[in-house]
């Protein structure tokens, strides 16, 4: 079974191994997720942390929910399992008609491409 916390409103600059140490002072944590921006690396302010048991994820919760983290309050609750994620169809992710080539826009005051 899984054991696993959503931890949310963290600093941008707190790390997996300070989410680690605060997790380590309330039971034995089995891993630690920081979520990151796939572009530019930067932390995304929360992170799913999975315990080893149901009372040390219960006593991280009575302990760590609302703590202060460098001026921030902690939000740590049990996960929501993953939602399915719906699935639209081909590579294009974008919308309207785009044909690779920019069409020219005519008028006054209008950059024209």
């Amino acid at each position: 079974m899984e054991y696993k916390l959503y931890v949310g409103n963290l600093p941008y600059d707190v790390t997996e191994t300070d989410i680690q140490a605060m997790f380590a002072e309330v039971g034995a944590v089995k891993s630690v997720a920081l979520i990151k921006d796939k572009f530019s690396g930067q932390s995304k302010g929360f992170a799913f942390v999975e315990m080893e048991n149901q009372a040390d994820m219960d006593k991280a919760i009575a302990t760590l929910n609302g703590r202060d983290v460098k001026g921030r309050a902690m939000t740590v609750n049990v996960a929501r399992p993953r939602e399915e994620r719906r699935d639209f169809g081909g590579g294009n992710r974008g919308g309207g008609n785009y044909s690779g080539d920019r069409k020219r826009k005519s008028g006054n005051n209008r950059r024209q491409y």
